[in-house]
């Protein structure tokens, strides 16, 4: 789809991975939600069906980016009767960063004015959906989920995640961006289509391969001027179990290494 705002030149540079579209039944409305899976069995059909439930579908596009599950969690039957409109499946390399890069490229070729993004694993509430698109509509560029602010619900969160978002992630980005960051790691975010599309951004980059971009956009974000805010969420961890791709030794030493090279502008075209 061709869009006036995105230059043939520019859109031909974008670095995007592989993608199949196993699903698209079309935009209907001016906002997505794209949700990032990989195996997560019950926990995105938990998810979806509380979509559903808050009739989510009425107000935003459901687009699920699959980094390869096969778990047999993603029937189309399914995804369907729970109000899904698009299902991305990412065959080339990487993890979440390339996922998104997929799912972001996608919705902006479809001309999507907002991409909102929820975790597939079910640990946020998606009744905050509603509020992440009343904010594009004022005016907000990055809208970010935080679980710390008033209103917001932090449940059974890992006592070492929560120490080192509250006081090394979240502070840090806070410092070296000049935006008040209280919730860094989430993945429950919403962006405007004109942030996600700046040169100055350039997104689409293959240096974005695991779980870069988190950090890169909340720095980066802010340094260029763009509105940002926090609202609050539900974030819920199973008792008993943490529902994460990241590993928690290597996987984060690895989101460590991403946080200071995002504050030290290494990400930065």
């Amino acid at each position: 789809m061709n869009n006036p705002d995105i230059a043939p030149e520019i859109r031909a540079s974008w670095q995007i991975p592989a993608f199949e579209t196993l699903l698209w039944q079309g935009r209907q409305h001016p906002w997505c939600v794209v949700v990032p899976v990989i195996n997560e069995g019950e926990r995105i059909k938990n998810l979806l069906a509380r979509m559903s439930a808050f009739k989510i579908d009425r107000i935003a596009d459901i687009i699920i980016v699959d980094g390869g599950s096969t778990d047999g969690s993603l029937a189309l039957e399914s995804l369907q009767g729970n109000g899904v409109r698009g299902l991305l499946l990412k065959t080339g390399s990487g993890k979440l960063s390339a996922q998104l890069r997929c799912a972001y490229a996608f919705a902006l070729d479809q001309g999507y004015e907002g991409i909102i993004t929820i975790d597939g694993n079910d640990k946020d509430d998606p009744e905050a959906i509603p509020r992440f698109i009343d904010a594009l509509k004022q005016g907000f560029d990055f809208v970010q989920a935080s679980r710390f602010i008033s209103g917001g619900v932090a449940e059974n969160t890992p006592k070492t995640r929560n120490f080192a978002i509250r006081f090394i992630h979240a502070p840090m980005l806070s410092l070296f961006s000049g935006f008040h960051w209280t919730d860094t790691t989430q993945g429950f975010r919403a962006y405007s289509r004109k942030m996600l599309l700046d040169p100055q951004i350039a997104l689409f980059r293959d240096v974005f391969m695991t779980y870069e971009l988190l950090a890169y956009l909340s720095y980066r974000a802010p340094k260029l001027g763009y509105r940002c805010i926090e609202l609050p969420t539900i974030r819920r961890y199973p008792k008993g179990e943490v529902p994460t791709k990241i590993s928690r030794f290597k996987g984060n030493l690895s989101m460590l290494e991403v946080l200071l090279r995002a504050c030290l502008g290494n990400y930065n075209p």
